[in-house]
């Protein structure tokens, strides 16, 4: 374990690479919380990815100026080109064999560092390592990805945006798709890790280690608007794999549906027996079941619930 035996314990194989675009005072939050880590990274690389918003352009400045830090910190300034672009700066410029990539509106629990780090250590073949999230802002819950290998990724993205990389592997896949900045950058490119050779895998701690910030805009919840034309071009820049694990791809993907489909039904079955008024969309579905996807069944269970 690359660890310095001073008393702040300094993990010196990470680096930090934290992208920002107008978070203001939320990119202090980030910064803190990696100062708060039980092992703490070799060094921070803000990249602020052309911030028009007069208040965080100052907290940035603070930040690089701010010697109570207790981890070496540096800020890069570029021209808005993107998360993808600005977290490929920041990883160009880190030298640590292991980097960690952080949104500025994000936080870790102090002890993510340690655990998602040894976990990359004590296994050779995983090319990537997060956690579990707990979610707060709009939404209060716990999100638990699952990691895995390709097979696992070709149906659903399984890893936080928040995780530490071989620093090594982000060079032999070409980094993040800087074409991409509608949505599911990170999707695309865990996927590219993947590739990169046949035991390829990414770990999951199973703790709620990154404070995920949640609002009604955020990029997560525009890119959605967008989810098909998104998959489709994943599909297609990944079809090698896509053919190659077809099969359990689209079993996988029925899966979800069939999941999403029990959910839904046991909410109408929920609302008629409390006799309560049901929304127009399940009204539609159900004088107008889907054919062919196990709608129609659904719709009969729910019939059959109250007679």
């Amino acid at each position: 374990m690359n660890i310095n035996n001073d008393k702040d314990r300094i993990a010196k194989d990470v680096d930090v690479v934290i992208t920002s675009f107008n978070q203001g005072s939320m990119i202090l939050e980030a910064v803190h919380s990696l100062c708060a880590q039980t092992i703490q990274p070799a060094r921070i690389i803000i990249v602020d990815d052309g911030s028009t918003d007069e208040n965080s352009i100052n907290i940035l400045n603070t930040i690089r100026m701010d010697f109570s830090i207790s981890v070496p910190i540096i800020v890069v300034k570029q021209t808005n080109r993107g998360v993808s672009a600005a977290r490929n700066t920041g990883i160009r410029k880190s030298q640590a064999p292991m980097v960690l990539v952080l949104d500025g509106d994000d936080k870790l629990e102090p002890s993510y560092i340690e655990h998602v780090s040894q976990l990359l250590r004590d296994n050779p073949s995983m090319i990537a390592a997060s956690s579990w999230m707990k979610t707060f802002g709009i939404l209060d819950a716990t999100v638990c990805p699952s990691g895995g290998d390709i097979a696992q990724f070709l149906s659903r993205n399984c890893c936080p945006a928040t995780h530490i990389l071989r620093r090594k592997v982000w060079e032999q896949c070409g980094g993040y798709d800087e074409s991409m900045r509608s949505g599911f950058e990170d999707w695309d490119f865990f996927l590219s890790m993947l590739e990169t050779k046949a035991d390829a895998c990414i770990g999951i701690i199973e703790e709620p280690l990154i404070d995920y910030r949640t609002g009604p805009v955020s990029s997560n919840v525009k890119s959605m608007t967008k989810r098909l034309d998104l998959m489709r071009f994943i599909m297609e820049k990944h079809i090698s794999s896509y053919r190659e694990h077809i099969v359990d791809t689209l079993l996988a993907i029925e899966s979800i549906s069939i999941e999403r489909l029990y959910g839904w039904e046991s909410e109408i079955i929920h609302t008629v027996t409390a006799k309560q008024t049901l929304s127009n969309v399940s009204k539609n579905f159900i004088e107008h079941p889907s054919y062919g996807d196990g709608g129609m069944a659904a719709a009969v269970r729910i019939e059959s619930s109250h007679r």
